[in-house]
């Protein structure tokens, strides 16, 4: 075999490395509908926002009235620069649609190929149909709440969780009230009587801050969660021994007999929350005390719980008032719709200096987490599971399109 000839006359240079640059920026076209779903009063963006991606040079649509129930006006934001329309049809031309409630059947149809849509997803209500609509449509869908930050967070489902806390405290306190035939006590301490007893089942974040609210009103909490982490981290945040347990039914049970307000604030990975209060620890529970079951987007943890609205919130049964409206931030939509747009803004904004949604989700791992369809593609493995429908890796897809 011969050997291979080096001649000392050829020049033997490394090649340049090829670095991914970033796209130039791309002009985005925004529609805001009005949300017509069951009580749904939140915004997707407020018209600061809307101010914002104006003055950033892109164009947006919003349905006549879209911020009523947050108490925006269409003047606020006709003012920021957004163009008011007055059909749904005419703002679902839009590139992107950003939305407050997920799309419902009436709004499939509306929807044009290859659109890019962000909005919730509802597990509990999406349907198989709509799904399929989507994908045949090829449309891009974000959800809300698997939307991951830089810290592996999920901002929006956090800032919802903790209006929901501590709107918990101020909706029991009302309705502890004689004025919605509650046993006419005070949520506080008032000197020389005892303080009112607030049992809270569940350590998260929605657990956390009604914990911060019943403590400032100056209530006695106890709370219960089978996480020892997370009873430690919640300790910690507040920075306070508080009386903790973990959910074990005779001390549950035996609590629940002589707290005036009891809070469900479960959360779950996935699936349905767990039941941990049976009809009969709620039938030995104290006459005109107040369950607020937070956890009703999943089921509840009150047996005997079962849906309310905003318009009919409480109902009585063993002589306790149940409050199991879902959606709880949605009566609080103004504060609600601010918080979401903060983390949708900047989302957006970075969307148009990347150059569009593909080039985002390539650079910013994070993101896709969100992403639940994909030019078409399911690529949301608890959604393709549970409605039998084909399941395609995010990651696969986008090394696939470069």
């Amino acid at each position: 075999m011969t050997k291979p000839f080096v001649s000392p006359l050829f020049n033997y240079e490394t090649l340049e490395e090829t670095l991914d640059i970033k796209p130039k920026g791309a002009e985005l076209f925004i529609g805001i509908p009005k949300e017509t779903s069951f009580s749904e009063n939140r915004v997707a963006l407020t018209p600061e926002s809307v101010g914002v991606m104006i003055a950033n040079g892109h164009r947006v649509l919003v349905e006549t009235k879209a911020g009523n129930g947050a108490s925006y006006t269409d003047k606020d934001y006709s003012e920021a620069g957004a163009e008011i329309v007055y059909s749904k049809e005419e703002v679902f031309k839009c590139d992107v649609l950003v939305k407050s409630a997920p799309v419902s059947e009436s709004e499939c149809a509306l929807l044009k190929p290859n659109q890019y849509i962000i909005s919730p997803i509802h597990l509990a209500v999406m349907k198989r149909e709509i799904l399929q609509k989507m994908m045949d449509k090829k449309i891009t869908a974000l959800s809300f709440e698997n939307l991951k930050d830089d810290s592996g967070h999920n901002p929006i489902v956090r800032s919802m969780s903790e209006i929901a806390g501590s709107a918990v405290m101020l909706i029991a306190g009302q309705y502890l009230s004689n004025a919605n035939n509650g046993k006419g006590v005070l949520v506080g301490g008032i000197s020389g009587i005892p303080p009112t007893k607030v049992i809270i089942i569940g350590a998260g974040i929605v657990g956390e801050y009604a914990a911060r609210t019943a403590l400032a009103m100056g209530a006695s909490v106890k709370i219960f969660d089978n996480s020892i982490y997370r009873l430690k981290r919640l300790q910690n945040n507040i920075g306070g021994r508080l009386w903790t347990s973990v959910i074990e039914p005779k001390i549950l049970s035996k609590q629940l007999k002589t707290c005036d307000v009891a809070v469900g604030a479960l959360n779950s990975s996935g699936g349905r929350t767990p039941v941990v209060v049976s009809e009969e620890m709620v039938s030995n529970m104290r006459p005109g005390s107040v369950i607020v079951d937070v956890s009703i987007d999943r089921g509840g943890c009150f047996e005997t719980s079962d849906v309310t609205t905003h318009e009919r919130p409480v109902f009585t049964k063993y002589d306790v008032i149940h409050y199991c409206v879902p959606n709880i931030p949605s009566g609080f939509a103004r504060t609600a719709s601010q918080a979401i747009s903060n983390v949708l803004m900047p989302l957006l904004l970075e969307t148009a200096q990347d150059g569009g949604i593909d080039n985002v989700i390539w650079h910013k791992i994070n993101i896709r987490s969100g992403i639940y369809l994909f030019k078409g593609s399911l690529t949301n493995f608890y959604l393709s599971e549970r409605f039998d429908l084909k399941y395609t890796d995010l990651n696969l897809l986008i090394a696939s399109k470069r």
